[in-house]
């Protein structure tokens, strides 16, 4: 089976294993009639299924230590993806990265590591505390969401690359950005603020014409949203409450950065064009027509407004 990768990047405790959770469960939740199937690996299924419980069972206020909670390792989930009922075609590789690997005490090897797979990447998929971005201006960004940390690692993995890519910026925790066109419009607006360097790198002459970014929001849970921030000592603590007592797990866009990664690989298809790794694409699509109308279908319901925007490389998403 053929098998692409795609980078979750972001310090730890983000909510990349959240995003992903969601991602997988809004995608059974949204295909509709089309004749896709996404299918977690037996470890990916568990540990998915035990983050999922605790997204619905959320009390009523509750507070997310964020960059306070340190993952020990990487980890790795798999997705097979395919038509109902048939052999799957296409393995979707996400790679989870803690933070602690781009630190300067870690080892060699494990920045090595990240930049490495992001190079070896079609997507990467940059989850951003949105709280720690918009709240007080930004104050706690850098701190939280390490944007310098995750512009180094850019300026190393895509030096030379030889075939497009696509670099998806996924705020989560950020259902109160998302209330009137004011409060999305700022959110956006501090997206390119807060990312400025990465994003003026990506739009630099030898990559501009290869890089597609998107913003894609994630509501990863819905039913709650920011309340305050407390601090314990030097270090916030973000406090989140429910929108009501019986408020139950409600996920919005969550199959949004999937819908946009399909359609991206689909287009790479129909160029037909040689760009090294993403010939599994080519050969994959081209014989077997019922997947690509299928991905065709689901991809077609990227939005593109009210918080969702394509930043640049937009020729790479054109798939009328």
């Amino acid at each position: 089976m053929h098998e692409l990768k795609i980078t979750m990047l972001g310090p730890s405790g983000v909510g990349k294993t959240s995003l992903l959770t969601a991602m997988y469960e809004q995608f059974e939740s949204n295909i509709g009639k089309t004749n896709l199937q996404l299918t977690p690996d037996l470890d990916s299924s568990a540990l998915l299924q035990e983050r999922l419980a605790e997204l619905k069972t959320l009390p009523d206020s509750f507070e997310t230590k964020g960059w306070m909670q340190n993952t020990e390792d990487y980890k790795s989930f798999f997705f097979e993806l395919g038509k109902k009922g048939a052999k799957p075609s296409l393995k979707l590789h996400f790679q989870d990265y803690p933070g602690e690997y781009l630190n300067s005490k870690s080892p060699r090897e494990e920045k090595e590591r990240v930049e490495n797979f992001v190079n070896q990447s079609a997507a990467v998929i940059i989850a951003i505390d949105t709280p720690a971005l918009m709240e007080k201006n930004g104050y706690w960004h850098d701190l939280i969401n390490k944007p310098q940390m995750i512009t180094n690692i850019f300026q190393r993995a895509y030096r030379d690359i030889d075939s497009p890519r696509l670099v998806i910026f996924a705020p989560v925790r950020c259902e109160k950005y998302l209330q009137n066109e004011q409060s999305i419009s700022e959110l956006i607006n501090q997206i390119e603020i807060g990312y400025a360097k990465l994003l003026d790198d990506l739009k630099t002459e030898l990559l501009l014409a290869k890089v597609a970014v998107v913003v894609t929001p994630v509501q990863t849970v819905g039913s709650v949203l920011f309340s305050r921030i407390e601090m314990n000592g030097n270090n916030p603590l973000f406090i989140f409450r429910k929108t009501s007592h019986d408020a139950k797990y409600n996920p919005k866009d969550s199959e949004q950065p999937l819908r946009y990664l399909l359609r991206f690989l689909l287009k790479l298809h129909l160029e037909k064009k040689n760009w090294g790794f993403f010939n599994v694409i080519r050969d994959l699509f081209g014989v077997d027509n019922h997947l690509k109308n299928a991905v065709r279908e689901f991809a077609k319901g990227c939005k593109n407004n009210n918080g969702f925007a394509v930043l640049q490389g937009d020729i790479w998403l054109n798939i009328d």
